[in-house]
């Protein structure tokens, strides 16, 4: 049996891979939740987001946190065009996951085409800064994701709560026609929604090349756990997001630690089939 340290070491790293799953299920679940469409080419966004921020400061030198002021824009205008082209075709529910598995492995051999297939690593001044809470360790880019991963959640459910702009999303995706009986235009909030999605990959791609080792392969090795994390935390909630990936990181960590590493996997499906099952009021 591991030590107290230990178990609390694992449940405090475990934590910070929560929001880190919080950060790249967010886009997703609002997506699906609020568009029915289900983007598995937002995982591969997130990954190119990934490589940007880690091009743009290997080569260019740019420090992290302007790379993603750069991004963001042009991930928000990316995700609006990509809309434009999902109206265009009239991609459905069932269609936009193939057509977005497509633009994934599409996205995929880009990235090894201009990165390759090696492993990488973004070495920044950051990475080895941790803070000591007694004998404890809570690394400085964990904790930054994971609070700006509570921002973006609390700040995304008070838009969709209290704005014009949030009420009028919810009540489209309950029936898009009786909303725009009442005046609502739905197809350009869709785009606008579709471009914060974008953006909100991009924002976690910029995580995920701070504090993970970059591979073109790994988009499939994310897509997982994440769906479990938007399935679990409902569909267009994203305080519920925010949650569930905090739920699995620490339930992945804390059988890391327990049982084995090879576990770790195992324990996200094994979390949302109990929770399929058992289906509390919440799910």
């Amino acid at each position: 049996m591991p030590s107290l340290t230990l178990l609390g070491q694992s449940l405090i790293s475990g934590v910070m891979l929560g929001g880190l799953y919080a950060l790249v299920a967010l886009g997703l679940s609002l997506s699906w939740g609020l568009l029915r469409l289900v983007n598995l080419g937002h995982f591969a966004l997130a990954f190119l987001g990934a490589y940007l921020v880690y091009h743009l400061g290997t080569v260019w030198h740019v420090d992290p946190w302007w790379a993603v002021l750069i991004i963001v824009p042009v991930f928000f205008v990316f995700g609006m065009l990509q809309h434009w082209v999902f109206v265009v075709f009239r991609v459905t529910e069932l269609t936009s996951l193939l057509v977005t598995f497509g633009i994934s492995v599409i996205v995929e051999s880009i990235l090894q085409w201009i990165w390759t297939a090696d492993f990488r690593r973004y070495e920044t001044h950051y990475a080895g800064v941790s803070l000591k809470v007694g004998p404890f360790y809570v690394p400085w880019l964990e904790l930054v994701a994971l609070i700006v991963a509570v921002g973006l959640a609390w700040a995304s459910w008070a838009w969709l709560r209290w704005t014009y702009v949030g009420k009028a999303l919810r009540a489209t995706a309950e029936d898009a026609d009786i909303a725009a009986a009442f005046g609502i235009n739905h197809r350009l909030l869709s785009f606008l929604l579709s471009g914060v999605c974008a953006a909100y990959a991009a924002v976690a791609g910029a995580f995920i090349a701070l504090v993970s080792t970059l591979a073109p392969s790994q988009i499939w090795a994310w897509l997982g756990v994440v769906f479990a994390v938007v399935i679990i935390g409902r569909l267009g909630n994203p305080v519920g997001a925010l949650l569930a990936g905090i739920l699995i990181g620490a339930a992945e960590s804390l059988a890391m630690a327990v049982i084995s590493p090879a576990w770790a996997p195992v324990v996200s499906f094994t979390i949302l089939i109990v929770l399929l099952l058992w289906q509390p009021k919440w799910l």
